[in-house]
């Protein structure tokens, strides 16, 4: 044998191993599944939906789906300003849908009953009861067309309405009175899709006069001419007026890009929101010029309310808003007045100004403007309850200050009476959301009780043992309060509906540590209590779980909690400690005191989801899910200052704590989170020697592609340079030794986890030899969706966590 053939056989067989290499580093497994217990966990129906007429006679029960194939993700998607479409049949390409809906009178112990006159097969959006509750009108989604069909109440008869319908963006048809209805149709025909140029492509340009423009990192923007015509071409619409029960219908004569209407609560007027060119590379749609006119039930133009331009170059900060008038809507307890507000300090929080706000009003057709309340901070909201009685929220970002004020619209130029002022941060000090009714034009106001000297208030009632809803009456004019009725052991109950406060009866969803939650009629006078509804438990493959809420403090004396999860018939004498799975979300506070308290029950039922690290306590791991992770910045102190200390004082309280109760593993201890829990897995991962591994979701881990800011960061990277280099996990990836499972969607579209964001982290730990997976989900989002992807990604976790935690000594 020649040497040359010798040296070339050897290079074949020294590049047939590299090539081996380099196939196993991109592995082509295809899609796996979990164990049986995991994926049938997964597999398990949610609780049904439930929608309540306003004349509170019918409940409709919508039956969730399971997960969408990835065959469907897979379908024809464009992704155009910000939004996600399916030019198929012009809808949301990535909605969420009902695959079912069932029928019953409240008042009668009649079971529920389907809805007669549906196809098989079916994908329910948007179900709306008119005013009076005698009808309700949903979506049907098909593949290739979406449809508006109506219910007559009384029958359970479905009927279709019209097909073509365009619901790109959403708010696809409103309710004008109980007989009509105005809809969104397709306007242009597939004889006008553009087509995409056959020419050479020119260059995109986009220039700047020299006017500074933050924005935040977006996703799916349009970028050039073409995507302009085809975003066009899928949101334009035409609005049709329908007459039920004939079906007949009459063009309103309004089109375009319609991305809002509202009726007026007499039926008599239409306000319209339209966005128009030139549309913005920078921005996604909801920010680009529009205008918002009011129209007449017969499609003529009364008056035009605003004109935006768009909102490519807001003022920095959280509470920074466009100049011009803004939320506007219409007054719910006035036949027709139109209501909105506008900024005094140009939309700047950076500057200096005793008003922030002031909200105007004024009547259809009556030129004359009302000048109503000003605000010390910005506008965060209104309910209307009559001429003698409205309350203002308002609220300002960085001192999380709130504002609660009662007002009286019929006397606009009147100061305002303030009922509350606390922080928003603080939850056992919250007094509650002011209960609102249907009136008789079917709009939420005020429930006005004792000739309107008494307000109802709910809460979910946070407490140092725990969360107990509650309802209180609120006398109007000293502010003291009457506990009607509060949530009690062993169970967790809320208000989620009042049927008659004057009586005392409410509708209420319960549930307790070994009961799933359904819905009772509660008579508060009488004290009893009604079931409603007895839903199935979905997840009986956790009974027998141990479930604790578990508080300890901080080293710097920060109080917190988590909720630690045992494997049924777990023995803490007999099996001895287990391997920990740790799974959480950071979130900033201004105030210590408000970043300790308590924010959850130990009386809820244990549900699960996709995303949920429960799976493992089926698994043989402790679960310790939700463990606190606050961001304390008090005082002039931002709380990104110091991110990563605070990361590691809760994660070290946590372990030892969970240590010292005999039931972790000091040496077995994962910890995971997805999207900004990710970014806190890498930190902890980067800064720590704490865990076996780490399992990141959907994060970020440059912040210097996040430069104008990201979760509750306002200052910009060029503005606190030091702090984005600290927080961003990728600059230490040389420091990183502990194994890391990185899983991201190839199609995220939330603002800042490009998928870029997870391909380069790997690339950076891979180059440092760091023992890491990626794992990049086709199609996906930052969210999960399709059944392929979410067993997958459960097997991928699985199979991380029993090589690198449990059974780390057998390495």
């Amino acid at each position: 044998m020649s040497r040359f053939f010798i040296f070339y056989f050897s290079i074949v067989i020294l590049f047939s191993m590299l090539s081996t290499h380099i196939i196993r580093a991109q592995e082509a497994i295809g899609y796996q599944e979990p164990p049986d217990q995991i994926r049938d966990l997964a597999d398990a129906p949610g609780f049904p939906a439930l929608r309540i007429s306003p004349d509170r006679n019918t409940a409709l029960f919508l039956e969730t789906p399971g997960y969408p194939s990835i065959e469907e993700l897979a379908e024809e998607e464009l992704r155009l300003a910000g939004i996600r479409i399916n030019p198929a049949n012009f809808s949301p390409s990535r909605a969420s849908y009902y695959t079912g809906i069932q029928i019953r009178a409240i008042h009668n112990k009649a079971v529920a009953k389907s809805i007669e006159g549906l196809p098989t097969d079916i994908r329910i959006s948007s179900p709306v009861f008119n005013k009076s509750g005698s009808r309700f009108a949903f979506v049907l989604v098909h593949k290739d067309e979406v449809e508006l069909w109506w219910v007559d109440v009384q029958t359970a008869r479905a009927q279709k309405l019209t097909g073509h319908i365009n619901a790109t963006l959403g708010g696809t048809f409103t309710w004008l009175d109980d007989d009509h209805l105005v809809a969104k149709q397709i306007f242009f025909g597939h004889e006008h899709k553009p087509v995409a140029s056959k020419m050479a492509p020119v260059p995109s340009i986009q220039s700047n006069d020299g006017s500074a423009a933050p924005v935040r990192t977006y996703q799916d923007l349009l970028r050039n001419a073409g995507d302009e015509s085809m975003f066009e071409y899928y949101t334009t619409s035409r609005l049709i007026k329908y007459t039920l029960p004939t079906g007949t219908s009459e063009s309103l004569g309004i089109e375009g890009i319609v991305s809002g209407m509202s009726v007026s609560p007499n039926g008599e007027y239409l306000m319209v929101n339209r966005m128009h060119r030139p549309f913005s590379y920078l921005v996604p749609y909801y920010r680009f010029p529009n205008t918002t006119e009011v129209f007449d039930s017969k499609g003529r133009l009364i008056e035009a309310v605003a004109s935006i331009p768009p909102t490519e170059s807001l003022p920095k900060g959280f509470n920074a808003v466009p100049e011009g008038r803004r939320n506007i809507g219409w007054r719910n307890d006035a036949p027709a007045t139109l209501y909105w507000v506008e900024a005094q300090d140009g939309g700047d929080p950076a500057k200096q100004a005793e008003i922030r706000d002031i909200l105007y009003l004024k009547v259809v057709g009556n030129e004359k403007i009302f000048q109503g309340p000003a605000m010390k901070l910005r506008y965060a909201g209104i309910q209307w309850g009559n001429e003698n009685l409205a309350i203002i929220q308002e609220r300002w970002w960085s001192t999380r200050q709130q504002i609660t004020t009662a007002w009286s619209p019929g006397n606009p130029s009147a100061a305002g009476r303030e009922l509350f002022n606390r922080s928003y941060e603080d939850r056992y000090a919250d007094p509650g959301s002011f209960l609102t009714l249907p009136n008789a034009w079917g709009q939420q106001t005020l429930c006005l009780l004792n000739r309107g000297k008494t307000l109802i208030l709910t809460g979910m009632g946070a407490s140092p043992e725990g969360n107990r809803p509650f309802i209180d009456e609120y006398e109007l004019a000293s502010g003291k309060t009457r506990r009607l009725w509060r949530s009690e052991a062993p169970y967790f109950e809320m208000p989620a509906l009042a049927f008659d406060p004057a009586k005392g009866l409410w509708l209420t969803r319960r549930e307790s540590t070994d009961q799933p939650p359904d819905y009772f009629m509660r008579n508060l006078r009488k004290n009893t209590l009604e079931a409603f509804t007895d839903f199935e438990n979905p997840y009986k493959a956790l009974a027998g779980i141990q479930r604790e809420i578990v508080g300890y403090e901080r080293a710097d004396g920060l109080k917190l909690t988590g909720t630690l999860y045992l494997p049924a018939g777990y023995d803490k004498a007999k099996d001895g400690p287990l391997p920990v799975f740790m799974w959480a979300y950071p979130r900033e506070f201004k105030s210590a005191d408000a970043a300790g308290q308590m924010n959850r029950s130990p009386y809820e039922f244990t549900r699960i989801s996709w995303g949920s690290p429960l799976f493992w306590v089926t698994q043989g791991y402790a679960i310790f899910d939700d463990f606190s992770m606050p961001i304390v910045g008090e005082g002039d102190d931002e709380p990104n200052e110091s991110f990563v200390e605070q990361l590691r004082l809760s994660a070290e309280s946590a372990i030892n704590t969970l240590v010292d109760m005999g039931v972790a593993d000091r040496n077995r201890i994962a910890v995971g989170g997805h999207s900004y829990g990710a970014f806190m897995t890498a930190n902890l991962l980067a800064h720590t020697n704490l865990f076996a591994a780490g399992i990141a979701r959907s994060g970020a881990y440059n912040r210097s592609l996040t430069p104008f800011g990201f979760q509750a960061e306002q200052r910009t990277y060029w503005e606190a340079g030091d702090v984005y280099h600290k927080m961003s996990p990728f600059n230490y990836a040389h420091e990183i030794k502990t194994p890391l499972l990185l899983i991201h969607g190839e199609a995220d579209n939330n603002s800042g986890t490009f998928p870029m964001q997870s391909e380069r982290f790997y690339a950076a730990l891979k180059g440092h030899g760091t023992t890491t997976r990626l794992v990049m989900l086709p199609y996906e989002s930052h969210g999960y969706r399709a059944r392929e992807s979410v067993m997958h990604t459960l097997w991928e976790m699985h199979e991380w966590l029993e090589k690198y935690v449990k059974n780390r000594g057998n390495l």
